[in-house]
């Protein structure tokens, strides 16, 4: 069984991470930590949890859980990732990284949008954690980059057509639409109820962190530096993310090789589906599933290809990704852990 601490577990991926963890069959949850909530129960702080563990918080340090664990999920903010990796990594402990300080290979890019890197050394270590496009990389890594939510729904989403060359890469543009909870546990004026139940609104416009990391990972696809344009937007619903995705095809490219191509390229992925063509993807069929469901719409009017790719934020988005980055880093069934039917309704 592999030991696995989660290093700050008290937000709503950690809870996630805790919930895909306790049904995995070859892990053993050694520690969850918590400054917060040292020494509360899980269960007194997420109900959900009775009879499940008898885990408590605790506020340990890097260096007081290094050797109890073979793996550890760090799942805190933006800044202290860096911080705390170097620890476990120098150990020989295994990371799994859901902030953005590993994700950005360009530290001053990184420092452009979040902060002053302190572990830059560290960068070039580590491995994206997009398991469709990066699995074998994954398989011999040491410190893993998990991608943030909107970059997962879009570079899947967009990715094969990059690949083989079908859009001009230049005209991509992403609108995206996020549940609540994609802006964490902590209390902030716009995710009140009132401030976000019956609206919908779109948010940092040509500013999101993830951006950057989106144009890193398309251009990577695309053999070429590219810009995009890509709108965040906030809507009244728990979790899960929808990502329409535009772009101006190649001449001479019909609708069907378009299906062809993303039926080839994720044939043989476990959690992405393509849709029947005609058929587009719902939220609703992937919240709750480390799932990742995508369809395909030509418009000949236009000559643009448009694409709606779905997740749930806080699974394939967050922490059903990080536990499929976990599988591959240790050997295990890429699907371990994460056999879960959608919720629906």
């Amino acid at each position: 069984m592999l030991k696995v601490g989660i290093y700050g577990g008290s937000g709503y991926t950690g809870q996630e991470l805790l919930r895909l963890l306790i049904g995995h069959p070859d892990t053993d949850i050694v520690a969850i930590t918590s400054r917060k909530f040292k020494n509360l129960a899980v269960s007194e702080v997420y109900p959900a949890f009775a009879g499940m563990t008898d885990l408590k918080f605790v506020d340990s340090s890097p260096q007081q859980l290094v050797s109890s664990c073979d793996v550890v999920f760090l799942a805190v903010p933006h800044g202290e990732a860096m911080t705390v990796a170097p620890v476990f990594v120098a150990a020989g402990v295994k990371v799994i990284d859901l902030s953005a300080d590993f994700r950005l290979r360009d530290v001053s890019v990184y420092e452009e949008w979040y902060t002053r890197h302190t572990s830059p050394d560290l960068v070039q270590e580590a491995v994206y954690g997009l398991p469709e496009l990066y699995r074998n990389e994954l398989k011999d890594a040491n410190l893993v980059a998990n991608p943030g939510c909107y970059p997962t729904s879009i570079i899947l989403g967009v990715a094969p057509l990059l690949r083989d060359g079908m859009i001009d890469p230049s005209s991509i543009i992403a609108d995206s639409k996020s549940g609540v909870s994609g802006a964490g546990r902590d209390l902030q004026l716009g995710s009140l109820f009132c401030e976000v139940n019956e609206g919908f609104k779109a948010y940092k416009i040509g500013s999101h962190r993830h951006t950057p990391e989106i144009e890193q990972e398309l251009g990577r696809i695309a053999k070429t530096a590219l810009t995009i344009s890509f709108t965040p937007h906030l809507v009244p619903i728990n979790r899960g993310i929808l990502s329409t995705i535009y772009a101006d095809l190649n001449n001479g490219i019909s609708a069907s090789e378009i299906f062809d191509l993303y039926d080839n390229f994720y044939g043989d992925e476990r959690f992405v589906r393509i849709c029947k063509p005609g058929t587009l993807p719902n939220i609703s069929s992937v919240r709750g599933s480390n799932n990742c469901d995508i369809g395909i719409t030509v418009d000949g009017r236009t000559g643009r290809v448009v694409i709606v790719s779905v997740i749930d934020n806080l699974v394939k988005g967050a922490s059903g990704q990080a536990v499929q980055n976990m599988n591959l880093m240790c050997g295990l069934p890429e699907g371990a852990g994460l056999d879960h039917i959608s919720l629906f309704p």
